[in-house]
């Protein structure tokens, strides 16, 4: 039986973009020789795991996607979905034939035993408690091949507020954020949707409230470039995260996108 439980479901389109071109940047992605990548808990619709397959396949074309739920309705109507999609010439026979669906869950089950490059679980542990997280990232992170990520988050209803971890076999690395900057007033707007690992220790004391906080306050410090655009002024907020000693990894480049993403273990609970 799969395991874990039965998610909400509810989903909308294009609501990951922001955590799938964070994905096309994971190295593994181009050098696997098996570039398998897994959407868990994908939902109600076939429409962000087909999204996520046809971003990954701009940077590496041969990359195949299976779809894994616990619910087999799901798992029927996504692949009717792809099917009319295909035959309405909204998908590519190639990208067809390069996405499957089957039933699953914190398993990861996979025909041939083959190990994926990325499992993306976005919006799945929000449901459980947090005592429940490590023993699902373990489970997930021990199907990975070698080089591969977990990438566990969760995001609003739309996408304009999006969180996320990457998890390798070496445990948590980085907590990303993603925001649409003209859509925000603080960026402590992400505590709402932050991950389940951390998002109960959003208070005084701990290492994911400085974070956020600092990250406030430079947004505050830089709100003059407003006159420039939102963008400008993220780019300022992080370089200032950066100079005032937080572990911030990337560069404009991911700036640009309103991510920033930091050393797990410089947020992670106490």
């Amino acid at each position: 039986m799969p395991v874990g439980n039965i998610t909400r479901g509810t989903t909308n389109a294009n609501r990951l973009r922001r955590v799938d071109r964070w994905i096309q940047t994971w190295p593994a992605l181009r050098s696997s020789s098996d570039p398998l990548v897994i959407d868990l808990g994908y939902g109600a619709s076939a429409a962000t795991p087909v999204e996520l397959a046809t971003r990954l396949r701009k940077t590496r074309a041969d990359t195949e996607l299976l779809g894994l739920e616990i619910d087999p309705d799901r798992v029927t109507v996504a692949q009717t979905e792809l099917t009319r999609w295909l035959s309405e010439g909204l998908v590519s026979p190639e990208q067809a034939q390069s996405i499957s669906f089957a039933r699953g869950g914190f398993e990861v089950p996979v025909p041939g035993n083959r190990k994926p490059v990325v499992i993306r679980a976005f919006n799945v542990l929000r449901q459980y408690d947090e005592s429940e997280v490590q023993a699902a990232w373990d489970l997930m992170v021990a199907r990975l091949q070698p080089g591969g990520v977990l990438v566990e988050g969760t995001c609003d209803e739309i996408g304009r507020i999006s969180s996320w971890i990457a998890v390798t076999h070496e445990g948590p690395q980085t907590l990303s954020i993603a925001l649409k900057l003209d859509a925000i007033e603080l960026p402590s707007i992400v505590a709402e949707r932050l991950p389940k690992s951390l998002i109960h220790h959003n208070v005084p004391g701990e290492r994911i409230h400085d974070f956020l906080t600092a990250l406030d306050k430079q947004w505050l410090t830089h709100a003059p470039l407003s006159n420039f655009g939102a963008t400008q002024r993220w780019i300022a907020t992080a370089q200032g995260m950066k100079d005032t000693g937080w572990p911030v990894l990337g560069g404009k480049s991911r700036w640009r996108l309103g991510e920033i993403t930091v050393d797990y273990a410089a947020v992670s609970a106490i």
